[in-house]
């Protein structure tokens, strides 16, 4: 399962990202944390007090070897500079695994506060005038685009603020999107930008509010987001101190806590509870794998008709396999 989360700069989007992936490594689940942000603070979010942040070696700069992994023997797919960042897979191209053991994860993959860590780089001085970020998390498009992940497996991609995620088709790739709001006016208006997005491609969204104090600050926030509210984390002393570079305070009514085997033992038990209840809302709806598919080709025809036939000189909707969806039965045995 596929989760992004998304919001105002501010929010705290990165920081749910990094509390909802450790939740999901502590209770065992496969899962893999994916720095989608152009603010690169995933790892320090995922990193304990006292240790030091391990950033893997991003995927932005190595699209283009990237692209030529992927790609394979697809004959639909002429060279890797005619393949574009929604170029969807077909028969031969090469598709992973969740964590597999192949060559990209064993390069752009490191762990850190216990949970796996991919990253798309930071946009630097050399970008400036020249590219967009959005070339860079071209890689995570393609990544997701050729990933066949099952059941009880998640990737969780921190992205970028605000409604940039809909400068590209990558908004379509994910199972759920959480919108993270605080009990603000500017808090909840990227909620009615992803929420008309999302309704028009059949996304499902749904708001964790944030830094919620106070009943006035839930009530704002179910009058203005109503039933896509899903559930909200008070302010956190946890949260505060693990920010700072503290070690997290021991909480009273978890007795024990905090412990090695829970890492997040300590958080507070309303947050705690905010957390299950997020991946409960992931694990209620089964993945659809002919409409993911589905929305990777239109996205990438879009594409292709706007800019990329221009660029590539070819026709690119010749790259799509009318015969072909990814999914568990395509995965070599």
């Amino acid at each position: 399962m596929r989760i992004a989360f998304v919001g105002k700069g501010g929010s705290g989007k990165t920081t749910l990202s990094a509390l909802f992936s450790r939740h999901l490594a502590a209770a065992g689940a496969p899962v893999l944390a994916i720095d989608g942000d152009i603010n690169q603070h995933l790892a320090e979010a995922l990193t304990p007090a006292g240790q030091a942040p391990v950033t893997p070696p991003p995927l932005g700069p190595r699209l283009h070897d990237i692209k030529a992994y992927l790609r394979g023997t697809n004959p639909r797919i002429t060279s890797t500079e005619s393949m574009i960042k929604t170029t969807p897979p077909g028969r031969g191209s090469r598709l992973l695994s969740l964590l597999g053991d192949d060559e990209l994860h064993a390069r752009h993959v490191s762990r850190t506060g216990g949970v796996p860590l991919m990253a798309t780089g930071e946009f630097d001085d050399g970008d400036l005038g020249v590219a967009c970020y959005h070339s860079k998390l071209g890689a995570v498009e393609l990544y997701l685009g050729h990933l066949i992940d099952g059941p009880g497996e998640y990737v969780v991609v921190d992205m970028t603020a605000g409604a940039d995620a809909f400068a590209s088709g990558l908004f379509t790739r994910f199972d759920l999107t959480f919108l993270v709001a605080e009990p603000t006016r500017k808090g909840v208006s990227v909620y009615r930008q992803y929420r008309d997005h999302a309704r028009e491609f059949g996304i499902r969204i749904a708001v964790v509010g944030n830094k919620v104090t106070c009943e006035e600050d839930l009530l704002f926030l179910k009058n203005q987001v109503g039933d896509d509210l899903l559930t909200h984390l008070v302010h956190s002393d946890w949260v505060r101190a693990a920010e700072q570079g503290r070690t997290p305070p021991a909480n009273p009514a978890t007795p024990g806590s905090p412990n090695a085997s829970d890492p997040l033992s300590a958080l507070e038990p309303h947050n705690r509870h905010a957390l299950t209840v997020m991946r409960e809302a992931v694990d209620s709806h089964p993945r659809d794998w002919d409409r993911l598919h589905r929305h990777a080709v239109e996205f990438h025809l879009r594409n292709a008709r706007s800019w990329a036939d221009a660029r590539t000189g070819e026709d690119l909707a010749a790259q799509v396999d009318p015969e072909y969806v990814p999914g568990p039965a395509t995965l070599p045995c």
